[in-house]
């Protein structure tokens, strides 16, 4: 079953955040098992060549791929949509029109604004229709609420066609409300709640990011009812477990 018909059945869904440029990476986060993967354009130093390579190996892996993007532009959508992306994370959305620009970019017309191109999605020129198509059935766009002023217009966002889930950016959203980082303040919390319960109406599956690899941490936004999760980045699981392991074993060289 693709994500997107997961994401229109309100399924939970696990992921995680790709910020380094080795295929490597990313092909043992997909065999691991998440559900998608984000290659971070926004917060990292990907550029679109490897974000091609990289979404090439998740693609033998069957794991979608979903590109986080730098803004909200049509060039940049075409790209990484071209290169074969199954979709895309769009930062800084606060309103419907924010949204439906989103949605212009993915799609070809009559539905969208979206110029053709011939690259990888499209087979390289051998399969123009056969991806149009796909592109109807498959492609993701995922809206990030991290704006007060988002948070305002949360129901017309979501109310948009073509917005398949959402995901709360907590420290831009904290920031918006002069509550920079201050994620447990309780009216940055009370912006979450309202999102989430927004999103419950719409029936549109979201989440937000758990930073830390925190299985715990996790499981409290579940039963909280987010169903589209970021689990940790390749960063910090990576730093997580070396730190861990090498705690572990010197603790363990000083008692023996």
């Amino acid at each position: 079953m693709s994500l997107k018909s997961r994401l229109n059945r309100s399924e939970l869904t696990i992921g995680s955040w790709v910020t380094l440029g080795h295929p490597s990476i990313a092909e043992i986060m997909a065999s691991a098992g998440f559900d998608w993967l984000v290659l971070d354009m926004e917060h990292s130093v990907l550029e679109l060549g490897e974000v091609q390579a990289i979404i090439q190996v998740l693609d033998a892996k069957q794991c979608p791929a979903i590109v986080r993007l730098t803004s909200n532009h049509p060039d940049q959508i075409k790209r990484v949509m071209d290169a074969g992306a199954t979709g895309i994370m769009v930062p800084m959305i606060k309103s419907a029109a924010d949204a439906k620009a989103a949605v212009d970019g993915v799609y070809y017309p009559p539905r969208g604004q979206r110029g053709v191109g011939l690259a990888r999605a499209q087979g390289y020129g051998a399969s123009f229709q056969a991806y149009r198509q796909w592109l109807e059935e498959n492609a993701v766009i995922v809206v990030m609420i991290e704006h007060v002023d988002a948070v305002k217009a949360i129901d017309e966002i979501l109310a948009v066609p073509g917005i398949d889930a959402y995901i709360i950016g907590p420290y831009d959203l904290s920031g918006s409300m002069g509550r920079p980082g201050d994620l447990n303040h309780p009216d940055v919390q009370a912006a979450i709640a309202q999102v989430l319960e927004a999103g419950r109406r719409a029936q549109k599956p979201g989440g937000i990011h758990v930073i830390e690899p925190d299985p715990q941490a996790l499981q409290q936004r579940i039963a909280a009812g987010f169903n589209f999760l970021g689990y940790a980045l390749d960063i910090r699981i990576l730093d997580s477990i070396c730190r861990t392991h090498l705690q572990s074993i010197r603790a363990t060289l000083k008692t023996s």
